[in-house]
């Protein structure tokens, strides 16, 4: 794999997740924001912020097996969720604890997690992009 995950000495060790991702390969993987949306383009989970985390993942799954990677390919992580507060992050935590069951997504890459007011449509809650590097 391209991707080596870690947590440095002197950072906080959080188990589902790692602060740094070394790459090593060639290949640049840049995935747009996923939304909820289906292959039909209807959002899944209107109004339930961990369905519609788990379906990002399961749209950006479906990106990397188009360009031959995997999320173990994924070097980093963007969330932009709509009206953050912190009363959210559990449901967010679902959502990623349920996508990462599924798709094997353990532990979290590094990520980073901006509150915005708005996304595309009103029904959008939430979304993720990705940046993967393969061999």
């Amino acid at each position: 794999m391209a991707i080596t995950l870690m947590n440095p000495s002197g950072l906080p060790k959080i188990d589902v997740y790692r602060q740094v991702s070394i790459a090593s390969g060639s290949k640049l993987v840049f995935i747009a924001g996923q939304v909820a949306w289906n292959a039909d383009g209807v959002t899944v989970g209107e109004g339930d912020l961990a369905s519609q985390v788990e379906q990002c993942y399961v749209n950006i799954g479906t990106a990397l097996a188009e360009a031959g990677g995997t999320f173990g390919d994924v070097a980093k992580l963007t969330f932009y969720v709509v009206d953050w507060t912190p009363d959210k992050m559990p449901p967010l935590l679902e959502g990623i604890s349920r996508a990462a069951a599924k798709s094997g997504v353990t532990p979290v890459p590094p990520t980073t997690l901006i509150g915005v007011a708005a996304l595309d449509i009103p029904d959008h809650l939430v979304e993720i992009e990705a940046t993967a590097i393969l061999d």
